[in-house]
Protein backbone atom coordinates (compact mmCIF):
# COMPACT_ATOMS: atom_id res chain seq x y z
CA UNK A 1 0.00 0.00 0.00
CA UNK A 2 1.38 3.68 -1.00
CA UNK A 3 -0.25 5.31 2.23
CA UNK A 4 1.97 8.60 1.23
CA UNK A 5 0.25 8.54 -1.93
CA UNK A 6 -3.63 7.73 -0.67
CA UNK A 7 -3.07 10.52 1.76
CA UNK A 8 -1.77 13.16 -0.73
CA UNK A 9 -5.03 12.19 -2.82
CA UNK A 10 -7.06 12.83 -0.11
CA UNK A 11 -5.96 16.08 0.99
CA UNK A 12 -6.01 17.27 -2.72
CA UNK A 13 -9.98 15.74 -3.24
CA UNK A 14 -10.60 17.42 0.02
CA UNK A 15 -9.51 20.84 -1.13
CA UNK A 16 -9.39 21.17 -4.34
CA UNK A 17 -12.56 19.24 -4.37
CA UNK A 18 -11.34 17.10 -7.63
CA UNK A 19 -12.38 13.31 -7.39
CA UNK A 20 -9.74 10.72 -6.70
CA UNK A 21 -10.51 8.98 -10.23
CA UNK A 22 -9.30 11.79 -11.64
CA UNK A 23 -6.28 12.22 -9.66
CA UNK A 24 -5.38 8.53 -10.52
CA UNK A 25 -5.38 9.24 -14.70
CA UNK A 26 -3.63 11.87 -13.97
CA UNK A 27 -0.60 9.97 -12.33
CA UNK A 28 -1.38 7.18 -14.95
CA UNK A 29 -1.21 9.75 -18.02
CA UNK A 30 2.24 11.26 -16.16
CA UNK A 31 3.75 7.79 -15.72
CA UNK A 32 2.85 7.30 -19.41
CA UNK A 33 4.70 10.23 -20.03
CA UNK A 34 7.50 9.50 -18.32
CA UNK A 35 7.86 6.24 -19.90
CA UNK A 36 7.45 8.37 -23.35
CA UNK A 37 10.31 10.41 -22.86
CA UNK A 38 12.73 7.92 -21.89
CA UNK A 39 11.70 5.86 -24.77
CA UNK A 40 10.02 7.69 -27.18
CA UNK A 41 7.14 5.49 -27.51
CA UNK A 42 4.14 4.03 -25.44
CA UNK A 43 2.14 1.89 -27.54
CA UNK A 44 3.57 -1.08 -25.99
CA UNK A 45 2.89 -0.06 -22.69
CA UNK A 46 0.19 -0.33 -19.85
CA UNK A 47 -0.07 1.23 -16.39
CA UNK A 48 -2.53 0.06 -13.89
CA UNK A 49 -3.59 2.05 -10.51
CA UNK A 50 -5.17 -0.03 -7.96
CA UNK A 51 -7.77 3.02 -6.44
CA UNK A 52 -7.43 1.21 -3.07
CA UNK A 53 -4.23 0.98 -2.38
CA UNK A 54 -2.66 3.43 -4.76
CA UNK A 55 -0.28 0.82 -5.55
CA UNK A 56 0.76 1.18 -9.79
CA UNK A 57 2.56 -1.04 -11.98
CA UNK A 58 3.99 -0.10 -15.70
CA UNK A 59 4.17 -2.87 -17.65
CA UNK A 60 5.90 -3.21 -20.67
CA UNK A 61 5.38 -5.66 -23.91
CA UNK A 62 8.04 -6.48 -26.07
CA UNK A 63 8.71 -8.87 -28.97
CA UNK A 64 11.78 -11.30 -28.28
CA UNK A 65 13.94 -11.46 -30.90
CA UNK A 66 17.45 -12.69 -31.86
CA UNK A 67 18.93 -9.23 -32.69
CA UNK A 68 17.20 -6.11 -31.18
CA UNK A 69 16.67 -3.55 -33.83
CA UNK A 70 14.33 -1.10 -31.49
CA UNK A 71 15.16 -1.11 -27.90
CA UNK A 72 11.66 0.35 -27.09
CA UNK A 73 9.24 -2.47 -29.10
CA UNK A 74 12.22 -5.24 -28.91
CA UNK A 75 14.43 -7.39 -26.26
CA UNK A 76 16.55 -10.32 -27.00
CA UNK A 77 16.44 -13.92 -26.26
CA UNK A 78 18.66 -13.37 -23.16
CA UNK A 79 17.45 -10.63 -21.72
CA UNK A 80 13.94 -12.21 -21.85
CA UNK A 81 14.96 -15.54 -20.94
CA UNK A 82 16.23 -13.32 -17.46
CA UNK A 83 12.50 -12.81 -16.50
CA UNK A 84 11.17 -16.29 -17.79
CA UNK A 85 13.55 -19.09 -18.94
CA UNK A 86 10.32 -20.32 -21.03
CA UNK A 87 10.43 -17.11 -23.87
CA UNK A 88 11.19 -18.23 -27.19
CA UNK A 89 11.87 -16.05 -30.41
CA UNK A 90 8.98 -14.71 -31.72
CA UNK A 91 7.03 -14.68 -27.84
CA UNK A 92 5.63 -11.30 -26.93
CA UNK A 93 7.63 -10.85 -23.39
CA UNK A 94 6.14 -8.46 -20.33
CA UNK A 95 7.74 -7.01 -17.29
CA UNK A 96 7.46 -4.25 -15.18
CA UNK A 97 9.09 -1.32 -15.49
CA UNK A 98 10.52 0.62 -12.45
CA UNK A 99 9.86 4.51 -12.16
CA UNK A 100 12.95 4.90 -10.20
CA UNK A 101 14.26 3.65 -13.72
CA UNK A 102 13.52 6.94 -15.24
CA UNK A 103 15.70 10.12 -15.75
CA UNK A 104 15.98 13.16 -14.27
CA UNK A 105 13.60 14.80 -17.10
CA UNK A 106 11.41 12.36 -17.64
CA UNK A 107 10.29 12.45 -13.78
CA UNK A 108 10.45 16.37 -14.18
CA UNK A 109 7.86 16.31 -16.57
CA UNK A 110 5.52 13.40 -15.50
CA UNK A 111 5.67 16.00 -11.90
CA UNK A 112 4.38 18.71 -14.37
CA UNK A 113 1.81 16.41 -15.98
CA UNK A 114 -0.11 15.72 -12.57
CA UNK A 115 0.28 19.70 -11.65
CA UNK A 116 -1.18 20.80 -15.02
CA UNK A 117 -3.88 18.33 -14.93
CA UNK A 118 -4.53 19.28 -11.07
CA UNK A 119 -4.82 22.63 -12.06
CA UNK A 120 -7.06 22.08 -14.70
CA UNK A 121 -9.52 20.33 -12.50
CA UNK A 122 -9.32 22.54 -9.85
CA UNK A 123 -10.46 25.32 -12.73
CA UNK A 124 -13.08 23.07 -14.14
CA UNK A 125 -14.85 22.39 -10.28
CA UNK A 126 -14.44 26.32 -9.71
CA UNK A 127 -16.44 26.45 -12.76
CA UNK A 128 -19.10 23.49 -11.96
CA UNK A 129 -19.87 25.37 -8.58
CA UNK A 130 -20.48 28.52 -10.02
CA UNK A 131 -22.24 27.77 -13.18
CA UNK A 132 -24.67 26.47 -10.69
CA UNK A 133 -25.29 29.74 -9.34
CA UNK A 134 -25.55 31.80 -12.18
CA UNK A 135 -28.32 34.27 -12.11
CA UNK A 136 -28.50 33.53 -8.46
CA UNK A 137 -27.09 36.23 -5.54
CA UNK A 138 -24.15 34.99 -3.47
CA UNK A 139 -22.13 37.09 -0.83
CA UNK A 140 -18.57 38.54 -1.21
CA UNK A 141 -15.80 40.54 0.25
CA UNK A 142 -14.32 43.58 -1.32
CA UNK A 143 -11.11 42.54 -2.30
CA UNK A 144 -9.55 45.37 -4.58
CA UNK A 145 -10.53 48.17 -6.88
CA UNK A 146 -8.72 47.85 -10.61
CA UNK A 147 -8.97 51.38 -11.95
CA UNK A 148 -12.93 51.68 -11.79
CA UNK A 149 -13.89 47.61 -11.47
CA UNK A 150 -14.31 45.90 -8.32
CA UNK A 151 -12.49 42.72 -7.84
CA UNK A 152 -15.05 40.64 -4.99
CA UNK A 153 -13.64 37.58 -3.41
CA UNK A 154 -16.73 34.94 -3.47
CA UNK A 155 -14.55 32.47 -1.51
CA UNK A 156 -13.11 29.74 -4.41
CA UNK A 157 -12.94 32.39 -7.48
CA UNK A 158 -13.20 36.56 -7.76
CA UNK A 159 -16.12 38.08 -9.18
CA UNK A 160 -15.37 41.00 -11.40
CA UNK A 161 -17.61 43.75 -10.94
CA UNK A 162 -17.43 46.13 -13.79
CA UNK A 163 -18.28 49.99 -13.50
CA UNK A 164 -21.67 49.51 -15.35
CA UNK A 165 -23.10 47.07 -12.80
CA UNK A 166 -22.11 49.42 -9.59
CA UNK A 167 -24.50 51.19 -7.79
CA UNK A 168 -23.87 55.14 -8.27
CA UNK A 169 -23.30 56.78 -4.86
CA UNK A 170 -22.42 53.08 -3.38
CA UNK A 171 -19.18 53.26 -1.45
CA UNK A 172 -17.89 50.23 -0.99
CA UNK A 173 -14.83 49.89 1.09
CA UNK A 174 -12.35 46.67 1.04
CA UNK A 175 -13.11 43.96 3.64
CA UNK A 176 -16.56 44.89 3.13
CA UNK A 177 -19.19 41.81 3.05
CA UNK A 178 -21.64 42.30 -0.06
CA UNK A 179 -24.10 40.59 -1.61
CA UNK A 180 -24.08 40.41 -5.57
CA UNK A 181 -26.21 38.97 -8.43
CA UNK A 182 -23.90 36.71 -10.80
CA UNK A 183 -24.65 37.54 -14.22
CA UNK A 184 -22.42 35.47 -16.11
CA UNK A 185 -19.93 32.73 -15.70
CA UNK A 186 -17.58 32.22 -18.47
CA UNK A 187 -14.90 29.50 -18.54
CA UNK A 188 -11.73 30.87 -19.67
CA UNK A 189 -8.20 28.70 -19.56
CA UNK A 190 -6.93 31.06 -16.73
CA UNK A 191 -9.74 30.08 -14.76
CA UNK A 192 -13.36 30.90 -14.56
CA UNK A 193 -14.39 34.61 -15.21
CA UNK A 194 -17.44 35.45 -12.96
CA UNK A 195 -19.72 38.58 -13.79
CA UNK A 196 -21.28 40.06 -10.88
CA UNK A 197 -23.75 43.04 -10.56
CA UNK A 198 -25.49 45.10 -7.84
CA UNK A 199 -27.57 47.21 -9.96
CA UNK A 200 -29.60 44.22 -11.72
CA UNK A 201 -33.60 43.92 -11.00
CA UNK A 202 -33.29 40.04 -9.91
CA UNK A 203 -30.45 41.02 -7.03
CA UNK A 204 -33.65 42.36 -5.22
CA UNK A 205 -36.16 39.10 -6.32
CA UNK A 206 -33.60 36.72 -5.02
CA UNK A 207 -33.29 39.26 -1.60
CA UNK A 208 -36.98 38.43 -1.02
CA UNK A 209 -36.85 34.79 -1.78
CA UNK A 210 -34.03 34.79 1.26
CA UNK A 211 -36.19 37.14 3.41
CA UNK A 212 -40.21 36.17 2.75
CA UNK A 213 -40.69 32.24 3.37
CA UNK A 214 -44.10 32.71 1.56
CA UNK A 215 -42.13 33.65 -1.88
CA UNK A 216 -39.54 30.74 -1.41
CA UNK A 217 -42.68 28.38 -1.00
CA UNK A 218 -44.47 29.58 -3.77
CA UNK A 219 -47.47 31.03 -1.94
CA UNK A 220 -46.45 34.64 -2.94
CA UNK A 221 -45.05 35.47 -6.60
CA UNK A 222 -43.21 38.23 -7.98
CA UNK A 223 -44.51 39.38 -11.19
CA UNK A 224 -42.61 42.47 -11.77
CA UNK A 225 -39.75 44.24 -10.96
CA UNK A 226 -38.91 47.92 -11.91
CA UNK A 227 -35.78 49.25 -10.75
CA UNK A 228 -33.64 52.49 -11.15
CA UNK A 229 -30.66 50.98 -8.64
CA UNK A 230 -29.51 53.35 -5.50
CA UNK A 231 -32.96 55.37 -6.03
CA UNK A 232 -36.18 53.39 -6.14
CA UNK A 233 -37.90 50.16 -7.02
CA UNK A 234 -41.06 49.06 -7.01
CA UNK A 235 -42.08 45.18 -6.77
CA UNK A 236 -45.50 44.13 -7.99
CA UNK A 237 -46.28 41.17 -6.09
CA UNK A 238 -49.08 38.14 -6.10
CA UNK A 239 -50.97 35.69 -3.75
CA UNK A 240 -52.24 32.69 -4.92
CA UNK A 241 -53.30 32.12 -1.18
CA UNK A 242 -56.98 34.75 -0.91
CA UNK A 243 -55.77 34.48 3.10
CA UNK A 244 -52.51 35.57 2.70
CA UNK A 245 -51.70 39.15 1.49
CA UNK A 246 -48.59 39.33 -0.62
CA UNK A 247 -47.89 42.95 -0.10
CA UNK A 248 -48.05 42.10 3.97
CA UNK A 249 -46.08 39.05 3.92
CA UNK A 250 -43.59 41.05 1.86
CA UNK A 251 -43.05 44.18 4.10
CA UNK A 252 -43.30 41.72 7.82
CA UNK A 253 -44.23 42.93 10.70
CA UNK A 254 -43.25 46.44 11.61
CA UNK A 255 -41.38 46.92 8.28
CA UNK A 256 -39.04 43.65 9.21
CA UNK A 257 -38.69 41.91 6.31
CA UNK A 258 -38.44 44.90 3.85
CA UNK A 259 -35.73 46.93 5.87
CA UNK A 260 -33.52 43.84 5.85
CA UNK A 261 -33.36 44.40 2.37
CA UNK A 262 -33.16 48.10 2.49
CA UNK A 263 -30.38 47.80 4.35
CA UNK A 264 -29.10 45.15 2.09
CA UNK A 265 -29.20 47.86 -0.38
CA UNK A 266 -28.07 50.67 1.48
CA UNK A 267 -30.87 53.29 2.07
CA UNK A 268 -32.78 52.35 -1.43
CA UNK A 269 -36.56 52.90 -1.07
CA UNK A 270 -38.81 49.95 -2.55
CA UNK A 271 -42.40 50.28 -3.17
CA UNK A 272 -44.54 47.07 -2.99
CA UNK A 273 -47.85 46.91 -4.75
CA UNK A 274 -50.45 44.69 -5.49
CA UNK A 275 -50.15 42.51 -9.14
CA UNK A 276 -53.90 42.58 -10.81
CA UNK A 277 -54.81 40.85 -14.31
CA UNK A 278 -57.05 44.18 -14.98
CA UNK A 279 -54.19 46.23 -16.92
CA UNK A 280 -55.86 49.96 -15.23
CA UNK A 281 -55.95 48.06 -11.82
CA UNK A 282 -52.36 47.71 -12.29
CA UNK A 283 -51.44 50.93 -13.39
CA UNK A 284 -53.36 52.87 -10.85
CA UNK A 285 -51.83 50.56 -8.10
CA UNK A 286 -48.03 51.38 -10.04
CA UNK A 287 -48.57 54.99 -9.84
CA UNK A 288 -48.86 54.28 -5.56
CA UNK A 289 -48.55 56.43 -3.74
CA UNK A 290 -50.61 58.75 -5.71
CA UNK A 291 -54.47 58.56 -6.38
CA UNK A 292 -56.15 57.95 -9.40
CA UNK A 293 -59.12 59.27 -10.62
CA UNK A 294 -58.90 57.15 -13.72
CA UNK A 295 -57.37 55.30 -16.28
CA UNK A 296 -57.90 54.86 -19.81
CA UNK A 297 -56.08 52.00 -21.25
CA UNK A 298 -55.42 50.45 -24.64
CA UNK A 299 -54.42 46.84 -24.78
CA UNK A 300 -53.55 46.94 -28.29
CA UNK A 301 -51.28 50.04 -28.39
CA UNK A 302 -49.67 49.13 -25.18
CA UNK A 303 -50.48 52.85 -23.86
CA UNK A 304 -52.97 54.77 -21.14
CA UNK A 305 -54.11 57.94 -20.29
CA UNK A 306 -54.19 59.04 -16.44
CA UNK A 307 -56.17 61.33 -15.06
CA UNK A 308 -55.26 62.46 -11.25
CA UNK A 309 -56.72 65.47 -9.00
CA UNK A 310 -54.72 68.79 -9.78
CA UNK A 311 -52.56 68.14 -6.13
CA UNK A 312 -51.43 64.67 -6.99
CA UNK A 313 -50.13 65.56 -10.34
CA UNK A 314 -46.42 65.94 -9.25
CA UNK A 315 -46.92 63.04 -6.86
CA UNK A 316 -47.75 60.90 -9.40
CA UNK A 317 -45.06 61.63 -11.90
CA UNK A 318 -42.32 62.22 -8.85
CA UNK A 319 -38.88 63.84 -8.55
CA UNK A 320 -37.60 63.79 -12.16
CA UNK A 321 -40.22 61.61 -13.79
CA UNK A 322 -38.93 58.71 -11.60
CA UNK A 323 -42.34 57.24 -10.39
CA UNK A 324 -44.16 57.68 -14.03
CA UNK A 325 -41.18 55.65 -15.34
CA UNK A 326 -41.01 53.19 -12.94
CA UNK A 327 -44.75 52.34 -13.47
CA UNK A 328 -44.43 52.43 -17.33
CA UNK A 329 -41.34 49.98 -16.85
CA UNK A 330 -43.42 47.94 -14.11
CA UNK A 331 -46.32 47.67 -16.15
CA UNK A 332 -44.75 47.53 -20.28
CA UNK A 333 -47.16 50.82 -20.79
CA UNK A 334 -46.72 53.89 -22.00
CA UNK A 335 -48.40 56.34 -19.24
CA UNK A 336 -49.34 59.53 -20.21
CA UNK A 337 -50.10 61.55 -17.06
CA UNK A 338 -53.16 64.35 -17.05
CA UNK A 339 -54.23 66.88 -13.96
CA UNK A 340 -58.42 66.68 -13.93
CA UNK A 341 -57.73 70.45 -15.39
CA UNK A 342 -55.96 69.47 -17.85
CA UNK A 343 -58.63 66.93 -18.69
CA UNK A 344 -61.46 69.37 -18.83
CA UNK A 345 -59.61 71.60 -20.73
CA UNK A 346 -58.38 69.28 -23.16
CA UNK A 347 -61.53 67.49 -23.46
CA UNK A 348 -60.58 64.06 -22.79
CA UNK A 349 -63.89 63.73 -20.13
CA UNK A 350 -65.73 64.38 -23.71
CA UNK A 351 -63.89 62.04 -25.48
CA UNK A 352 -64.48 59.11 -23.58
CA UNK A 353 -67.67 60.00 -21.50
CA UNK A 354 -70.79 60.96 -23.61
CA UNK A 355 -72.03 64.07 -22.53
CA UNK A 356 -75.44 63.12 -22.13
CA UNK A 357 -74.41 61.00 -19.63
CA UNK A 358 -73.83 63.99 -17.70
CA UNK A 359 -76.98 65.81 -18.96
CA UNK A 360 -78.86 62.65 -17.91
CA UNK A 361 -76.77 62.63 -14.54
CA UNK A 362 -77.22 66.42 -13.87
CA UNK A 363 -81.44 65.87 -14.62
CA UNK A 364 -81.56 62.52 -11.99
CA UNK A 365 -80.40 65.02 -9.68
CA UNK A 366 -82.49 67.72 -10.55
CA UNK A 367 -85.36 65.50 -10.42
CA UNK A 368 -84.53 64.05 -7.24
CA UNK A 369 -83.49 67.85 -5.47
CA UNK A 370 -87.34 68.90 -6.91
CA UNK A 371 -88.93 65.86 -5.65
CA UNK A 372 -87.35 66.67 -2.40
CA UNK A 373 -88.44 70.52 -2.17
CA UNK A 374 -91.84 69.63 -3.61
CA UNK A 375 -92.26 66.90 -0.72
CA UNK A 376 -90.87 69.72 1.42
CA UNK A 377 -92.81 72.12 0.29
CA UNK A 378 -96.03 70.25 0.23
CA UNK A 379 -95.48 69.50 4.11
CA UNK A 380 -95.49 73.07 4.38
CA UNK A 381 -98.31 74.04 3.06
CA UNK A 382 -100.17 71.18 4.61
CA UNK A 383 -99.27 72.39 7.70
CA UNK A 384 -100.10 75.98 7.25
CA UNK A 385 -103.43 75.04 5.95
CA UNK A 386 -104.31 73.15 9.16
CA UNK A 387 -102.64 75.74 11.36
CA UNK A 388 -104.99 78.27 9.24
CA UNK A 389 -108.27 76.20 9.83
CA UNK A 390 -107.23 76.11 13.23
CA UNK A 391 -107.19 79.51 13.51
CA UNK A 392 -111.31 79.55 12.31
CA UNK A 393 -112.28 77.12 14.33
CA UNK A 394 -111.31 78.86 17.29
CA UNK A 395 -112.91 82.38 16.08
CA UNK A 396 -116.37 80.48 15.24
CA UNK A 397 -116.54 79.05 18.30
CA UNK A 398 -115.62 82.64 20.39
CA UNK A 399 -118.57 83.86 18.43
Amino acid sequence: MNAELLEALALLEKEKNISREVLLEAIQQSLLQAYKNQYDKTDNVTVTIDPETADYHIIASKEVVEHVEDPALQISLAEAQKISPAYQIGDTAEYEIESRSFGRIATQNAKNVILQKIREEERKSVYNQYIEKEHDIVTGVVQRFIGRNISINLGRADGWLAENEQVRGENLRPTQRVKVYILEVRYLPKGPRILVSRTHPELVRRLFEEEVAEIREGIIEIKAIAREAGSRTKVAVWSNDPDVDAVGACVGLNGSRVNMIVDELHGEKIDIINWDENEAYLIENALSPAKVISVLADPDEKTALVIVPDYQLSLAIGKEGQNARLAAHLTQYKIDIKSETQAREEGLFDEYYEEEDYEDYEDEEYDDAYDEESAANSILEEAAEAAAAGIDSGKEADE
